[in-house]
């Protein structure tokens, strides 16, 4: 079974973190931060030493309107990913399964939940594209493109690595990024929570609630 790492406290010695390539099959292990923790318990939850702070994201939302991820969600508990919309596995398993589990919360909890989903490959993930994909998994959820250094060097401050996309063997698009899904706390705004890629819906629905009030799940 592959080993997997996951970001965490900027107290950690450097390691690497699994980098995927949705659809490809392919896995490629990069140092994507400087620092890392092997999940070491059955949750799928890991709980981060030293939250990061939110990036400081200013992108476009599926209406075509600037999005200011720090202004927009502060305060509220906030989950990000990173992916895109023509990946043909990852990216909907994840975010069907949170939107899943978000079903089970309170109307209140659903309202105060913010899930933000950032697009790895903005050249196609147009806001249109974006709004018509995201409609088909929760269209309550926050779809962001823009510029890709942007888009990298945000996702570069929560410990994940993307890449430009690119071709593979037989020619098709692929984009390469982390998988981590990143929580935040309504209380501090920081990210202290993550998920890496086997997180199930049964996770997400019974750590949400806890996320809401700041808890650790």
């Amino acid at each position: 079974m592959r080993k997997k790492l996951f970001a965490a406290s900027a107290l950690l010695v450097a390691a690497t973190l699994t980098l995927s390539a949705c659809g490809s099959g392919d896995s490629d292990n990069q140092s994507v931060a400087d620092v890392s923790v092997e999940a070491g318990s059955d949750k799928a939850a890991t709980i981060l030493d030293q939250p990061f702070e939110k990036p400081d994201l200013v992108l476009t939302d599926t209406q075509g309107k600037p999005y200011d991820f720090r202004a927009e969600t502060k305060g509220r508990p906030t989950l990000i990913y990173f992916g895109y919309t023509n990946c043909p596995d990852v990216c909907p398993l994840t975010m069907n399964n949170i939107a899943v589990a978000k079903k089970q919360l309170s109307k209140a909890d659903q309202d105060k939940l913010r899930i933000v989903f950032v697009t790895t490959d903005p050249k196609r993930d147009t806001p249109a594209e974006l709004g018509k994909w995201l409609k088909g998994i929760d269209p309550q959820v926050v779809g962001l493109t823009g510029d890709f250094a942007t888009i990298q060097a945000g996702a570069r401050t929560l410990g994940i690595s993307i890449e430009p996309t690119s071709k593979d063997k037989n020619g098709k698009t692929i984009s390469m990024h982390g998988t981590q899904v990143i929580a935040f706390s309504p209380k501090t705004d920081g990210g202290y929570v993550l998920y890496g890629e086997d997180a199930t819906v049964d996770d997400y629905t019974k750590d949400l609630p806890k996320i809401i009030k700041g808890q650790n799940p």
